[in-house]
């Protein structure tokens, strides 16, 4: 008898602590948002075979390889409610170490080669291009990715990275309406200005922060705001990216700016 009295009373400790552990999820904040913020674009530098078995096999990763064969297979290899090692240390807007909050698309491109003329960049297939155009879109529109947040590995590490390079065409990226690009018109418009006096190193550092870049507020054309000017350069002037501020930067950059919506 003792011991059914102890059954019960266990038992009963037990369902109340099942009532009492339910948690109520009825009502939903209104201040919340996708924990995916970014996507971030790299080539691999590697070919097709290597860089599958690098990015599943070893210590980086990346959500999604977009192949360079016809026709252009794509690989999901890390769920895209996990996150995938692809970033490294990485800044834009204030956000740091992105790889919790960015997906990761890898391009097979072999990147670049040095020659005795000079650094020679591969260029990308028209169709992986397509393929990536349709990956990007599929994914900004689930998880809502605002246009300026979709960015290459360059934009978030411009100290230490390249790619995924100045012949990726981020213009057709734009065409597809998914990233800002700046408008020509307006570009010519203020050139015309800034050829007549160009700004300050100052100003270029402000704009660029102002933009997403992590730049130094020196005043001084250091390295590493050389880096930035190279990678914001490399991306929207993609003919020349010498790291030197000029009128035709700066119009860019003050077009690209009036489009950014606050948040």
């Amino acid at each position: 008898m003792k011991k059914l009295v102890a059954f019960a009373f266990i038992a009963l400790l037990l369902s109340g602590c099942a009532t009492t552990s339910k948690i109520d999820a009825s009502i939903s904040a209104v201040s919340q948002e996708d924990r995916i913020q970014f996507i971030i674009l790299h080539y691999t530098a590697i070919d097709q075979p290597t860089s599958l078995k690098v990015l599943s096999q070893q210590g980086v990763s990346s959500h999604y390889l977009v192949g360079d064969q016809n026709p252009v297979p794509v690989w999901q290899l890390v769920d895209e409610q996990r996150m995938s090692y692809h970033a490294g240390l990485s800044e834009w807007k204030g956000y740091s170490r992105l790889n919790a909050s960015s997906i990761g698309i890898e391009i097979v491109n072999l990147g670049y080669k040095d020659t005795a003329t000079g650094r020679e960049y591969f260029p990308f297939p028209p169709a992986q291009i397509d393929r990536v155009i349709a990956l990007v879109k599929d994914i900004s529109a689930r998880h809502q990715i605002r246009p300026e947040y979709i960015l290459g590995h360059s934009d978030i590490a411009p100290q230490r990275k390249s790619d995924p390079g100045p012949l990726f065409p981020w213009k057709r990226l734009a065409d597809a309406g998914l990233i800002p690009w700046p408008v020509s018109e307006e570009v010519i418009q203020r050139m015309s200005v800034y050829e007549t006096q160009l700004p300050e190193i100052k100003w270029f550092q402000e704009k660029l922060m102002q933009y997403g870049y992590t730049v130094p507020q020196n005043g001084l054309l250091d390295t590493a705001t050389r880096n930035v000017l190279i990678a914001f350069q490399s991306k929207y002037r993609s003919e020349k990216f010498d790291g030197q501020p000029d009128a035709q930067t700066a119009a860019i950059l003050e077009s690209l700016l009036g489009q950014i919506k606050p948040r």
